[in-house]
């Protein structure tokens, strides 16, 4: 079962990519003067080589029927690697740390984490990019005690970016504007759970197929700069980028229920060959589950920083 899934939702993100047009070499997160960073909660769409490390997030989770309520702190690492100028591939791991109220903790890997994506689109001139991929949440390979699922979930997805530097020059003080975001379809390898309490009374739980939805809202300060007006801004308030981002997700089927997810409304100061990112994280509604939290990302341009080395594409 598992490998027919794995090769219907693989032959349906090949079909896609086979049918784009190619895209030009590119330098890391451009298109045009458009300058897209790398998004600390949501896939953006360039294919590239680059290092998250470390990312770390820390929220507040209620309590629950499976245990009291507790702080979560996830701290991760995600490196991606440029097979050719458009096709990479990528590789994440979590480790979670659960700080229970009542004293006890508890620690452990999540899944791991593998991805690949194809870049068929770029324009300089609309400042747009678009891109698919896969992304494979490899089930087993992380510790159950932290809830790590012993299933594999697949996600083909399609991704895109737009800078409006194409407006009027009535509407100039919006070209600094941008928009990234993804669609796609998770697909658990199992689509139920069955368990026996110690009572013997039988539980099934139900994995949905569903909708995953993320997109992020950027004003580029370096861009208003070089491109719109200097209006003489000093370090480091000129490489800022504030943003909001989204990240939603709504199961379609066995007990499928509303959207959940969070808003992540943050700021992004991007160098020449790294960027530190820092956002709060607000949960959309009730059904979310959790309190707010915050996230802190360190990210290396490795190719901006090994041009010549790791950081070009193998092919």
């Amino acid at each position: 079962m598992k490998t027919q899934l794995f090769l219907r939702v693989a032959a349906c993100t090949a079909l896609l990519a086979s049918s784009a047009v190619p895209a030009e070499a590119l330098a890391h997160g451009f298109a045009g003067k458009r300058f897209f960073p790398a998004t600390p909660t949501t896939e953006d769409p360039f294919v590239a080589d680059e290092l998250s490390l470390p990312t770390i997030t820390q929220r507040r989770l209620a309590a629950s029927d499976e245990g009291p309520a507790t702080r979560l702190t996830t701290t991760s690492a995600e490196i991606a690697k440029r097979i050719t100028s458009n096709f990479g591939i990528g590789l994440e791991a979590s480790y979670l740390r659960f700080a229970n109220e009542d004293g006890t903790t508890q620690n452990g890997f999540d899944n791991l984490g593998a991805s690949a994506k194809y870049q068929f689109y770029k324009s300089d001139a609309h400042e747009a990019v678009a891109s698919v991929g896969l992304d494979w949440d490899i089930g087993g390979s992380g510790a159950r005690s932290i809830g790590a699922e012993p299933f594999s979930t697949l996600t083909p997805a399609v991704f895109f970016g737009k800078g409006f530097g194409d407006l009027p020059e009535g509407l100039r003080y919006l070209r600094p504007l941008a928009v990234t975001g993804s669609a796609g379809i998770a697909f658990p390898t199992r689509h139920s759970t069955t368990t026996v309490d110690e009572n013997g009374d039988t539980e099934v739980e139900q994995h949905s197929d569903a909708l995953k939805l993320a997109f992020a809202v950027e004003y580029s300060v370096p861009y208003l700069q070089s491109a719109v007006k200097d209006v003489g801004l000093p370090a480091p308030f000129n490489r800022m980028i504030p943003l909001v981002e989204f990240d939603l997700e709504k199961p379609i089927n066995r007990g499928a229920s509303g959207f959940t997810g969070t808003v992540n409304p943050g700021i992004v100061w991007a160098g020449k060959t790294m960027q530190f990112a820092v956002e709060a994280i607000l949960p959309v509604n009730g059904r979310t589950g959790g309190g707010r939290g915050v996230l802190f990302q360190v990210h290396f341009f490795l190719d901006d920083l090994f041009p010549r080395s790791v950081g070009k594409p193998l092919f």
